[in-house]
């Protein structure tokens, strides 16, 4: 049988879940509690999740240059570019891997990009402590590292991206 993936807005009915997805890959992200979710959709201009049969199965939170947002990785990206979308964290549920949600929020990303007329995404992704899966996931929609930093009290060592569109 084939799962209708939907991806629509994030609402708050979908933080419990997106908190419970973030903490499942706190080493590869960051931790986030409610009070924190909700500023980063404030903050960002692509709040998305995936559905699948009902369930949130994955999230991604994006934001615009210009917006005001108290990050090392962030601030790196706006002091190189005027126009970009900077994205902060995509989490796909281990329970779907595999099943290219994570592509179809990037392609809705990508668009949304498109059609603000932004031609530069932008992340990171952890080398120390490695995430292959991230690596190559970003390889696949043309990501190229730009440089590279130590965030987190020097706990982790992030790869800083971009792809041009």
């Amino acid at each position: 049988m084939t799962r209708m993936t939907d991806i629509r807005d994030i609402t708050e009915a979908d933080f419990e879940r997106i908190l419970a997805l973030n903490d499942a890959e706190v080493q590869q992200t960051s931790a986030m509690d409610r009070e924190r979710l909700r500023l980063l959709v404030g903050l960002s201009s692509q709040s998305k999740v995936a559905i699948v049969d009902g369930e949130v199965a994955a999230f991604l939170l994006a934001m615009r240059d210009g917006a005001p947002y108290e990050n090392d990785n962030y601030r790196w990206f706006a002091a190189r570019f005027a126009r970009f979308l900077y994205v902060d964290r995509i989490v796909v549920d281990s329970r779907f891997a595999g099943r290219k949600i994570g592509s179809l929020l990037y392609s809705s990303l990508f668009e949304h990009a498109q059609l603000q007329g932004i031609q530069t995404i932008t992340c990171e992704y952890n080398l120390e402590p490695p995430n292959p899966a991230s690596r190559a996931f970003h390889d696949r929609f043309g990501f190229r590292e730009l440089g590279t930093q130590w965030v987190a009290g020097g706990t982790k060592k992030v790869s800083l991206q971009a792809a041009e569109i």
